[in-house]
């Protein structure tokens, strides 16, 4: 079964390679969907994959990378309709 999140992060997470770094990791695990910059600064992602996959991709988001500084992360349950619409991982504008 696959389970589908949003997510919104918050922090320090535009100009420090979010994006990028989160669909290289969403690759690495076998995540779909896609990420983007939001206008208030924070980042969107929609993800899903296998719980597992998910708990991990969502553990990662937590973090980012190396040069962010993730505050918060807020998480709601996405519709499994949307998963089917997802072949790969993406980086949106």
């Amino acid at each position: 079964m696959r389970e589908v999140r949003h997510l919104i992060i918050t922090g320090r997470v535009q100009g420090v390679w979010y994006r990028a770094s989160m669909a290289q990791e969403a690759e690495r695990l076998g995540v779909t969907g896609w990420v983007r910059n939001r206008n208030d600064g924070s980042v969107e992602a929609m993800v899903a994959g296998s719980d597992e996959q998910v708990a991990a991709i969502m553990n990662w988001a937590r973090r980012g990378p190396p040069a962010a500084q993730v505050e918060h992360v807020a998480v709601e349950i996405g519709s499994a309709q949307v998963a089917t619409e997802f072949s790969g991982f993406e980086q949106r504008r």
